[in-house]
């Protein structure tokens, strides 16, 4: 089979660029949401574009229609259920509660094809190793499980152990792979002399010596160096 690596590439390279369009203008919850119907779609897409690409009787125009228009069908479904909250249920899902005040639905795990294993398998992941712990447990429409524990088995917060309320602080990478990160230097109100300073206090004889750097507002440097 002769196979002109010349058209291949230029394929593969307008359909990389397509699909990466595509996957900006649907959005994040396409991956972090991932529903039934949108693991479908992509397994759908993916082939359309496989078989176009290393099909010699199909052109790069087939290429970028079935990208277009594979992703205008999802797009379209994307607006529906947020203009139309009722079709929701029908297009996404919607959670269904197996576990109800400690006591697990069968008719819910029946209903979601859910066995039992599966549902130990799930509450595993979120660190719940007995149906004793669990008040409530819901499935969710893209298949992972949420639990809100009984009340003895949840961590104690701030608020339960009467600890003063302490500032939220975001933490500012500084120093990457031994490059100082100028803007997030400026963001801390810092310059490179007052940041060598700090890396000589701690025998660091400069950044690139550095694999990385932090800074918090309430606890200052943490340095982290190759060696």
């Amino acid at each position: 089979m002769n196979i002109n690596f010349l058209s291949l590439t230029i394929e593969l390279f307008i359909g990389f660029f397509a699909l990466l369009i595509l996957t900006k203008i649907l959005g994040k919850n396409q991956i972090n949401q991932l529903t039934p119907f949108d693991f479908i779609s992509a397994l759908v897409l993916g082939e359309l574009v496989g078989n176009a690409i290393y099909d010699n009787e199909i052109g790069l125009h087939y290429v970028l229609f079935a990208i277009l228009f594979w992703g205008s069908l999802i797009f379209m479904i994307e607006i529906i259920t947020q203009k139309f909250s009722r079709t929701r249920s029908f297009l996404e899902g919607k959670p269904s509660i197996i576990i109800d005040k400690g006591k697990i639905s069968y008719e819910e795990l029946k209903k979601n094809k859910l066995d039992l294993g599966q549902l130990k398998m799930l509450l595993r992941e979120k660190d719940v190793f007995s149906i004793r712990e669990v008040e409530y447990g819901i499935l969710e429409a893209s298949g992972s499980i949420s639990v809100l524990k009984k009340y003895p088995y949840r961590n104690p917060t701030t608020k339960d152990l009467s600890l003063p309320i302490q500032k939220d602080a975001m933490p500012v990478s500084i120093i990457m792979d031994g490059k100082i990160l100028a803007n997030s230097l400026k963001q801390i109100g810092m310059d490179e002399t007052q940041l060598q300073d700090e890396l000589l206090k701690r025998s660091i004889p400069n950044a690139k010596a550095v694999l990385y750097a932090e800074w918090v507002e309430t606890d200052g440097f943490v340095f982290q160096t190759y060696s």
